[in-house]
Formats: C-alpha cells, sequence, structure tokens
C-alpha cells in the first residue's frame, strides 16, 4: 500500500480487516481520508495513541470514526487518557485475533448510535490525589468502559488460571520432595544393617588376625575401618537431614540463652584439655522449635570448636546485632582457620566441605541442617569468613 512520500507498507490481515502499522507518517496519511474504524497501539515510535486519537477527533471526516487503543492497561491513568483523548474501546496486549473481531464487529454494528445521540457529558473524577475532567459523549464512555471491565475480568481470570497452576506445582513439589526425603530415609537406613556387619567382621579381624598381617595389609585392614567408621556417620547424619525435612515443627517461647546453655554441655567433651576464651551475651527469647534451634546451635558452636582446634587459644563469641525489623540475628564468631569467601555459597549445601578430610572431620551435612531448620522458621543463614581469620556464621529468626 503506498500511503505518499514513499512510504509502503504491507497490510496483514486480520479476518476481513487490514492492519496498517501506526506511525507518525501514516497517521497522517489516514487523516487525509475516509476511515470506517482506527484501531492504534498507545506505544509508537512518533507519537502515541492518545494523540492519534486527539487528531482523529479533531478531523472532520474522521471524528465519528471508533478508536480502539492497544495497550498493556497496566496503569489506572491509562483509562482516563482514553477517555479524554475520546477513545472508544481497548483491547489489551497480548490480544487474541477473535476477541479483537468482536470488538471490531461490535463497534461498527452500534456506530449508528454516535451519530444519533452527540450530546456530551462532562464528569469530574479523583483518582490518586488527581482531578481527571472528563467530557464524551455517553455512548463513548460506556463503550471504553465496559471494554476496560472486560479487560479487568479477563486478566482476573488469567490471574485465577496462573494461581491454580501455581498451586497445582507447589503439590506436586511437595510430594517429590516428600518422596525424595522418604526415599532417602529408606536407603540410608536399609544401608545401616550391612553396614554394621562389615564393621564389626572387620574389627574382630582386627583383633585376632592383626599379628598374622604384614605392615601393608594392617594399613589396608584400618583404611576399612576408617572408611566404614565415615560411612556410618554419612548414614546417621544423612538421616538427620531428612527427619528435618520431615518432621513437625513445635513452636513454643524458647530461651535462646538456655539453649546456648545445654549446648555447652552437649559439647563438653569438644573443649576438654581446650583453652576456649568464651564471650557470651545475653540473647533473649525467639518463638520456635526447642530441639530443633538447640541442634542448629549445637552445630554452630561445635564448628567453632572444631575449626579453632590448632589456635593455642580458641576466642569464640555468641551475641546478636540489630537485623531487618521484626528479626533477631544471633551470630557465632571464632578465631579459626577461617574460609575462602569466594565459596561462601558452598558452605551450607549438602555434602559441600571446604576443607580437607584429613584436616577436619565432618560429612558437609550439618550447615545444610542449619540452613533448613532456620529457613523453616521463616528466618536466613549465612557467614562471613577470611583464611586463617576466623569465621562469622549468622542466623535470624522472626520475633
Amino acid at each position: 500500500m503506498d500511503i505518499g512520500d514513499g512510504h509502503v507498507v504491507d497490510r496483514p490481515v486480520v479476518g476481513e480487516f487490514a492492519v496498517i502499522p501506526a506511525t507518525a507518517q501514516i497517521a497522517d496519511a489516514a487523516l487525509d481520508g475516509q476511515g470506517d474504524l482506527v484501531i492504534t497501539d498507545v506505544n509508537m515510535p512518533e507519537i502515541d495513541g492518545y494523540e492519534l486519537c486527539r487528531r482523529i477527533r479533531a478531523d472532520e471526516q474522521l471524528a465519528d470514526a471508533p478508536v480502539i487503543l492497544l495497550t498493556s492497561l497496566s496503569d489506572p491513568e491509562d483509562v482516563f487518557k482514553g477517555l479524554e483523548c475520546g477513545a472508544d474501546n481497548f483491547i489489551t496486549k497480548p490480544y487474541e485475533e477473535n476477541n479483537l473481531l468482536a470488538r471490531i464487529h461490535y463497534l461498527l454494528a452500534n456506530a449508528h448510535l454516535r451519530t444519533r445521540e452527540k450530546m456530551q457529558i462532562s464528569i469530574e473524577v479523583f483518582f490518586a490525589g488527581r482531578k481527571h475532567t472528563i467530557t464524551s459523549e455517553r455512548a463513548q464512555i460506556l463503550n471504553l468502559l465496559l471494554s476496560t471491565y472486560e479487560a479487568a475480568v479477563q486478566k482476573n481470570r488469567e490471574l485465577t488460571v496462573a494461581r491454580d497452576d501455581l498451586a497445582k506445582l507447589n503439590e506436586q513439589l511437595t510430594t517429590a520432595n516428600r518422596d525424595l526425603e522418604a526415599f532417602s530415609y529408606s536407603i540410608s537406613h536399609d544401608l545401616r544393617a550391612p553396614l554394621r556387619h562389615v564393621m564389626s567382621f572387620a574389627d574382630i579381624l582386627r583383633k585376632n588376625a592383626t599379628s598374622q598381617l604384614d605392615e601393608e595389609n594392617q594399613h589396608h585392614l584400618q583404611v576399612i575401618l576408617k572408611s566404614v567408621t565415615r560411612m556410618a556417620e554419612l548414614i546417621d547424619d544423612l538421616l538427620d537431614f531428612s527427619r528435618t525435612g520431615r518432621a513437625e515443627i513445635r513452636m513454643s517461647e524458647v530461651s535462646l540463652d538456655q539453649v546456648v546453655e545445654e549446648s555447652l554441655r552437649d559439647l563438653e567433651n569438644e573443649m576438654k584439655e581446650r583453652s576456649v576464651a568464651w564471650k557470651i551475651s545475653p540473647l533473649g527469647k525467639v518463638h520456635g522449635d526447642p530441639s530443633m534451634l538447640r541442634q542448629v546451635v549445637v552445630n554452630l558452636i561445635g564448628n567453632a570448636l572444631k575449626f579453632t582446634r590448632t589456635r593455642a587459644q580458641a576466642e569464640i563469641e555468641i551475641a546478636t546485632i540489630p537485623g531487618q525489623e521484626n528479626e533477631r540475628v544471633v551470630f557465632i564468631r571464632d578465631n579459626g582457620v577461617g574460609f575462602d569467601m569466594n565459596y561462601a555459597q558452598k558452605l551450607f549445601g549438602v555434602f559441600q566441605r571446604l576443607h580437607r578430610q584429613d584436616e577436619f572431620e565432618g560429612t558437609g551435612i550439618g550447615l545444610a541442617n542449619v540452613q533448613r531448620i532456620i529457613q523453616r522458621h521463616g528466618g536466613r543463614v549465612w557467614a562471613e569468613g577470611a583464611v586463617d581469620k576466623g569465621a562469622t556464621f549468622y542466623f535470624s529468626l522472626p520475633r
């Protein structure tokens, strides 16, 4: 299609109607002729759809032509702008072809209402602290408001479908997590019996046949016993991790000071023949599961004791710091070997370790358990550290 000034535009067809891309030049060309109906996008490169609509309403030949605005309707102001410029209808993007055609047929079939009812009404509307004065014909106001209502209904329908789909996905995810935890529990539980047999017979062999084995075979036997012991620890920790995810949280008022006190008693063996300088501040009370929170504190203090083992004197501080609104943040700081912050994201992963097994024992599940428990309480957990300069672990709980 030649629209003048050397501009040639292809005319894709929607149903039986031609669609012309809108630019300022095309808009000017359209205003030179007679049109039955105008469909324009609100967002255009040179003039917007509202300005085009104003030009159409100011033109004697096109003044009665219905105007449909294509918009995302993301802002309620769009409705007032549409009324003020004289638009007849909104179509929300992305639109369905059948919906667009239905609007076109409706407006063309009722075009006689615009020519018959020329009486305009003027109303003032206050919205978001601003006054909008709208002077339009009754049919135009009705058409625009009906199309806006229809768009809102369609959006609500889409949101309802999306909500239902999300609920189904959440249900599937919950089921998958439950099945995965049941599977890990079953596997871990079933591994225990044969592992006990291996450990038992290897220990018998160590006691009864050590004198008959040469040095190399004695070393092999020690490797077997050490590996079996480590596997038993892994299974126990994996079972704990699985139970943490499935266990019901029993909420009550919890004194964190008492939790720390009990945790230190649990870790007395870790402190034997150790020089540890403790700095423990009052922590207050929170709402949570006492046994789970005790597991968190035991794990974090246990880590602090483990990774300060190379220090002549361990220094461990337990206190709180200001957090976000309505949360209590507790930290446990040590002067141990620390870690490289480039790998901090690995700390709370299952089986993730930043130190070799021969340096510091562990299975890499403890911190993953800490994170799971804190997240189930609606809190968060993170860590800061530097190599050979200690580490600080934080966890937050809702007040």
